[in-house]
């Protein structure tokens, strides 16, 4: 009985710390019953044993630690031939563009709207849903929204050899509308690749900026104070304003 509760306390033990004991359990032997270890022999161990224990759990809880951690996320099946034909052209932005890394945003993108659609839940046109958000009967949905939330979620990727910009086009009118662009890294920003959920009712459109109907500009300030709320972890709430104005530069 008091073995089978060991093992169970070995099971619940978190993965770094029954990693070590895993790997020191050879030095256990010599002071434990068939290798498990009571509550009266642990105490009476060694100091040095003890010591080798601690040094065990530091080292595998760093390692642990600073294994990068995978970005994890799911390609909508209805989405995946769209995206590994992102992934293309994002690689034909450049030669210097990584193939790899191209595929990894186009299928980062096309599984975040797919996240954001979920939770933003659209209704109606895209102006409708803006009148719904402006009237509090939706927490967000304007087009700079969309933007913010689908750039932050991108930069977590921390690409190399492609670059996300802020895109805007008709800004301070009831017309405008941002997007995130995307370009090989120091490529002029007019021969980016948009990024445009907001237009298409929640679901991602691309295209190259030259082609758009609208005139799209670079907006690196408000890129930047984008990525600075976030980090300083802070928010600002729905801006009362008709349809599609954002927050003021």
């Amino acid at each position: 009985m008091e073995a089978e509760a060991g093992a169970s306390r070995l099971r619940t033990t978190p993965r770094s710390l029954r990693f070590a004991l895993q790997k020191l359990r050879g030095s256990f032997v010599d002071d434990t019953h068939n290798g498990r270890c009571y509550l009266e022999q642990i105490l009476s161990m060694d100091t040095r044993i003890v010591a080798r224990i601690l040094a065990a759990v530091a080292i595998s809880t760093t390692v642990v630690a600073a294994e990068p951690q995978p970005a994890r996320f799911d390609v909508p099946m209805r989405d995946s031939a769209k995206a590994e034909e992102l992934a293309k052209q994002f690689a034909a932005l450049s030669p210097r563009v990584e193939p790899s890394e191209a595929k990894l945003l186009a299928d980062y993108a096309y599984a975040t709207v797919a996240q954001l659609r979920q939770e933003y839940r659209m209704f109606g046109t895209p102006i409708f849903n803006n009148f719904l958000v402006y009237h509090g009967l939706k927490k967000r949905g304007y087009c700079y929204q969309w933007t913010e939330d689908l750039l932050l979620a991108l930069d977590t990727l921390k690409l190399k050899t492609l670059e996300l910009h802020w895109g805007e086009a008709h800004a301070g009118t009831w017309m405008e509308n941002n997007c995130v662009v995307v370009t090989a890294k120091a490529q002029p920003f007019d021969r980016g690749m948009i990024l445009d959920c907001w237009r298409h009712f929640g679901h991602l459109r691309w295209n190259l900026v030259p082609s758009d109907e609208d005139r799209y500009y670079e907006n690196r300030k408000y890129a930047e104070m984008v990525r600075t709320r976030a980090a300083s972890k802070g928010r600002h709430g729905n801006d009362h304003v008709a349809f599609q104005t954002r927050v003021t530069k």
